[in-house]
């Protein structure tokens, strides 16, 4: 802060100098010059908006603008990958949820409710008392294998990590984590202290670079994994296959910003070029992946062990669930990620063109457990594009347990989208690695606004489901959601997504290409 002022004072002093050579220097001070000044010392003091600490004067531009826009926003001001209506009503949610800010808004209805892709939920006439229902419903993720299950909220932090996000970022994401009592997910680069200064639960995500738990080949190494995840801050582990915005694709962590503190996070050498390869070397089949889950199982001492994936092939988790059968080893616990999820920085044709979007992927992955009957085994949890109440039920209502959230967690803590993350240059500090735009986002006022606005979606999701006259979100149902599939013709998810009879994989009435998938398929190679 203090390079903050000296900056601004010599800026003041250098436009007083120059202005004052052609007038009256003391009537420009007094009219002109000593107002901005005192505005920008009180835009840098404040801790409310990164922005104006960031670019003092200049940063209120914005949220005039904001005052001017119109309240009420044109139809489809935008279109959600899925094709599912979604305006800038859903962001102004989160944003106000997250400020404690009001956010009802007059005129009804702000989507056009005859489009094609409109989605609405099922109530009941008998609605149940909200004012009675649990206000935090948990999930119990940890099977028969498992010694330390965790009792989950139905949304946490996604996975983003320390280097993607700033050091700012990453407390108060976890210090929001720790007051609503969820869980942060770091991300594939690794443990660093600021995912463990605030105290938070966390799940320690691994990817194929095996950041903060590999030798210096890059392999996985069994000691320095197990001295982490005997971390009691670390309530699950997460073997990271693929990811929705890039899946099949690696990573390259360029020299210039493998500075010492990220390498000494990655145990990897300062100042060099580290690639993450597109694919796993601890294991090299379905089967191997399941032993090295349950290893992974034991060296945590038993703390729940699951695995993250955006669906490419059918046929391979077909291949990953005959594996769990043979095996008799079964994750804790499944994230399911869509197509559509965010990142920072990869190719557009990955981003748009590659992986199997959410709600497909969803539906496939309860079903396809469904059909083997070994649902009831593994929880699962969904990842992509969780923005409000209505999103966390609408994919409990595809077979979720849980939903994880990032773009949205990003805006509770003042992301504005300005689609600057892979230029090191975001404007409120959030996804950037330079000290002084990070140092806009104060991490004592952002924590209070991640727990604000995981307190009010949750509360969001638990009135739907009273007036959809349930108890528990976890008993929402496929027929509860329905979607405008034409102009004329609507349909419920049940129709879309017709449900897996239990067992339906085992008994052999199956179409000619399933059961040539199930049957050709091997738990010991991939494709």
């Amino acid at each position: 802060m203090a390079k903050r002022f000296l900056v601004f004072a010599v800026g003041a002093i250098v436009l007083i100098g120059v202005t004052g050579y052609f007038f009256h220097w003391v009537w420009w001070l007094l009219i002109i010059a000593l107002p901005l000044i005192i505005m920008g010392i009180v835009d840098m003091l404040q801790t409310k908006h990164a922005i104006m600490r960031n670019y003092p004067i200049f940063g209120r531009m914005r949220y005039w603008m904001e005052d001017l826009r119109p309240k009420i926003y044109q139809y489809f001001v935008e279109s959600d990958t899925d094709g599912s209506p979604v305006n800038r009503i859903d962001r102004s949610t989160i944003y106000q949820r997250a400020k404690r800010e009001l956010d009802t808004q007059p005129f009804g209805t702000q989507f056009n409710v005859y489009a094609e892709g409109y989605e609405w939920m099922a109530h009941s006439i008998q609605p149940q008392d909200f004012e009675k229902m649990e206000k935090d419903p948990r999930v119990i993720i940890g099977g028969s294998d498992c010694a330390q299950p965790y009792a989950a909220s139905i949304l946490n932090v996604s996975a983003m990590s320390y280097g993607s996000l700033s050091a700012n970022a990453v407390e108060a994401l976890n210090g929001g984590a720790r007051l609503g009592n969820f869980a942060h997910n770091t991300g594939e680069g690794g443990i660093s202290p600021h995912h463990l200064n605030q105290g938070g639960d966390i799940i320690w995500q691994i990817g194929t670079g095996y950041f903060g738990c590999r030798n210096e080949q890059g392999n996985f190494d069994d000691n320095t994994f197990a001295e982490k995840a005997a971390l009691p801050q670390i309530k699950m582990i997460e073997l990271k296959i693929s990811q929705g915005a890039k899946p099949g694709h690696g990573g390259i962590l360029p020299a210039a910003k493998n500075t010492p503190e990220i390498a000494a996070i990655r145990h990897v050498k300062p100042y060099t070029t580290v690639y993450s390869p597109p694919y796993h070397t601890a294991f090299n089949s379905p089967r191997e992946m399941m032993q090295f889950i349950a290893h992974m199982r034991t060296l945590s001492k038993g703390k729940p062990v699951g695995f993250k994936l955006c669906i490419g092939q059918p046929r391979e988790f077909y291949a990953i669930c005959k594996a769990m059968m043979s095996t008799n080893i079964y994750p804790d616990f499944i994230t399911v990620d869509g197509g559509e999820g965010g990142t920072g920085a990869a190719p557009p044709e990955f981003s748009n063109s590659v992986g199997m979007p959410l709600m497909d992927a969803l539906t496939f992955v309860h079903d396809t457990l469904t059909g083997f009957n070994i649902r009831h085994k593994i929880k699962i949890i969904a990842s992509g594009k969780i923005l409000t109440g209505y999103h966390i039920l609408r994919a409990m209502a595809l077979g979720a347990d849980a939903c994880n959230s990032a773009r949205a967690m990003m805006m509770a803590i003042g992301c504005i989208q300005a689609l600057l993350c892979n230029t090191n240059k975001c404007p409120t500090g959030v996804a950037t690695q330079d000290k002084w735009l990070a140092a806009g986002l104060v991490v004592d006022d952002k924590k209070h606004r991640v727990a604000n606005y995981h307190r009010d979606t949750i509360e969001s999701a638990m009135e739907l489901t009273a007036a959809a006259g349930l108890t528990d979100p976890h008993h929402i149902t496929r027929g509860h959601i329905f979607r405008r599939v034409f102009v004329n013709q609507v349909k419920s998810f049940e129709e879309i997504y017709p449900s897996v009879p239990v067992g339906l994989y085992l008994n052999g009435h199956l179409t000619e290409t399933l059961k040539r998938d199930l049957d050709t398929v091997s738990e010991d190679r991939w494709n």
